[in-house]
């Protein structure tokens, strides 16, 4: 069967079975994001849910998609927001329009015919690795200072109907594999773009996916805490497993796999929910759950606080409350394999009373998940959306003074001249490297940036055998805007003593538009002496290791053309670095979350002009 033949078949499965085992839950999802603000209260200034009941689907998902309820809807994947006004409105939605990927995008003979790639290189994860230093191993025929300004634009590819574009890309032979925030979830021809297989998740995918190459099979997690195993080459599911049953539990870290047992991270949206002071805040607390790689079933799990949470009483608008609550572990685990520990961060409580592994690197046994050792570096951190300033309402704040100083970038197991280290970057910019020979004893520390809400460091430095390389977000706010002229650069700081070795300023963003000089995408490093990190402002550069000079850049905050026809644009970069493989470099452009100012929904590959190779 041809690879049209197959797309054809594919489509027809999706739409006989799409109501079938994926199916959304209209009506959870609906007590979950909608039903605080929706209620049958003549008091409230949102229509109820019998008005809304008067409407079209189409309607609904105008307004979730385009209009005043975007925001609620950029949080939900396509699937989820049809199944949304499905509810809402009590009618079927009968699509009218095309799916925007035709047959032409998908792999035939013609498009593997001009492949020309090593399938030999990788990167396979996250980090890259299971010690998460985002660090590619250069061969002979590779990206470096003497041919990076021969890198050029090969092919971009579209998302369709998404307005953020941020995981991490994973490469391993000649694939790359990516997810959506839309839950489209493709392996693409590493030299053409053309799509081998297109699946959809049950949620929008932001977590990075993982590669496993002797089972070739694929791991991934979506928006809605689902862990799934599929073919790596057919996309065929293998298995499917929910890790946590809270409503707004999440999955934004990738996971890793060692000795048939798959390690995923479990975060929560509920923190930004509590800024709703109807909200009954809260409930989730984070943990750490080990899959058997072949089934799926649950090994263990380990959750961050003890206890579930307990009722606390009410807050000034009579709504209950509960605690401790939080420390989600927003990134991927690092693993020891010396010491048979797991390594990961966490983000800080949401409510009181404080949790003791809040804001911490904590030390996990591989087998069993028990705790180890644990590192506290900002005690009392209580923060949620109903804190900042700008919220309307503090009634589920338990601490105005919480600095939301979470470890959103993943730890790394460093190799230094003083033996073996656990570094750690905290979003209230200081960098810290830890003993894993003596229970995380700190070895030093160093403050590199201002730290705020939003970075300090916030998704990941990298490492190579000499240094730690960090982007800086620092991004200040004027009311509920970024000022333009505060934060980023990228800094170089000794591997073994921590002293600065280079500090190099963002570019000022002078008269461009929609301009942020935060760095808050992970950092990727190559040992042919090139750091690569994407800003806020839409620019992807390269940089010197040595030196750090800026040596190359490109400016992806415009539209593109895309190998498979949809309309994409590109904007702020973040969340997920680059995958460097070989002569070519992998990225995606557009971010509208977290500091993200310019949405977009492309996906771009670069390689070294082919004519200039050897």
């Amino acid at each position: 069967m041809n690879s049209r033949a197959t797309y054809v078949l594919v489509f027809l499965i999706f739409l006989l079975s799409k109501n079938l085992g994926f199916a959304q839950d209209g009506s959870s999802l609906f007590t979950t994001f909608c039903a605080t603000c929706h209620v049958e209260d003549p008091q409230s200034r949102a229509p109820t849910l019998s008005t809304l009941k008067q409407l079209q689907p189409e309607n609904v998902l105008s307004a979730l998609e385009k209009g005043s309820m975007i925001k609620v809807g950029a949080e939900r994947s396509r699937k989820e927001r049809i199944a949304l006004a499905e509810f809402i409105t009590g009618k079927a939605y009968n699509p009218s329009h095309q799916d925007p990927i035709g047959p032409n995008a998908f792999c035939t003979k013609t498009h593997l015919a001009t492949s020309s790639k090593n399938d030999s290189i990788s990167w396979n994860s996250w980090g890259a690795s299971n010690e998460n230093t985002r660090f590619q191993n250069a061969t002979d025929l590779t990206l470096n200072l003497e041919n990076i300004q021969k890198l050029k634009l090969k092919w971009s590819f579209g998302f369709p109907g998404a307005s953020s574009a941020s995981t991490q890309p994973v490469v391993n032979g000649g694939r790359v594999y990516i997810g959506s925030w839309e839950g489209d979830v493709f392996s693409l021809d590493m030299a053409t773009g053309c799509i081998h297989w297109r699946i959809e998740a049950q949620a929008g995918v932001r977590a990075g996916m993982l590669i496993d190459e002797p089972s070739s099979t694929v791991f991934f997690a979506d928006l809605a805490a689902n862990v799934y195993a599929v073919d790596a080459k057919s996309g065929r599911m293998l298995w499917k497993s929910k890790v946590e049953i809270h409503p707004l539990a999440r999955i934004s870290g990738g996971p890793k796999l060692h000795d048939g047992l798959l390690y995923v991270p479990v975060s929560s949206r509920e923190e930004s929910m509590a800024g709703d002071p109807k909200y009954p805040c809260c409930r989730f607390r984070g943990s750490i759950v080990a899959l058997d790689q072949k089934t799926g079933r649950q090994s263990w799990k380990t959750y961050l606080i003890d206890q579930p949470a307990q009722p606390k009483g009410i807050n000034t608008l009579g709504v209950a409350t509960y605690g401790p609550s939080g420390v989600a572990v927003w990134n991927s685990p690092a693993i020891d394999t010396k010491r048979n520990v797991l390594y990961i961060g966490t983000g800080n409580s949401y409510t009181s009373p404080n949790a003791s592994l809040s804001d911490s690197i904590v030390a996990l046994d591989l087998k069993s998940g028990k705790l180890i050792w644990s590192q506290q570096f900002t005690a009392n951190d209580m923060w949620n959306g109903s804190c900042p300033t700008t919220a309307l309402n503090h009634s589920n704040c338990a601490n105005l003074d919480a600095p939301d100083f979470d470890f959103s970038a993943p730890p790394m197991i460093v190799k230094t001249l003083a033996g073996d280290r656990i570094i750690a970057s905290q979003k209230s910019g200081i960098i810290y490297s830890l003993d894993p020979n003596q229970k995380g004893q700190l070895v030093w520390q160093n403050k590199v940036g201002v730290g705020g809400t939003s970075g300090g460091i916030m998704f990941g430095a990298a490492a190579d055998d000499r240094a730690i390389y960090a982007a800086l977000s620092d991004a200040m706010r004027v009311g509920n805007k970024l000022d333009p002229n505060s934060g980023g650069g990228l800094i170089a700081l000794d591997n073994s003593t921590g002293q600065e070795l280079w500090r190099k300023p963002h570019p000022p963003c002078g008269e461009r538009k929609l301009c942020s000089q935060a760095q808050t995408a992970a950092v990727s490093v190559s040992s042919s002496g090139l750091i690569f990190s994407g800003s806020i402002d839409g620019f992807l550069r390269a940089y010197s290791t040595r030196t750090g000079e800026i040596v190359w850049s490109y400016d992806t905050a415009i539209p593109f053309n895309t190998v498979n026809s949809v309309k994409a644009k590109g904007g702020s970069i973040s969340d997920g670095g680059v995958a460097i493989v070989d002569t070519m470099l992998f990225t995606n452009s557009g971010y509208s979350h977290h500091s993200g100012i310019n949405p977009g929904n492309v996906f771009l590959a670069f390689e070294i002009e082919r004519s200039t190779l050897p």
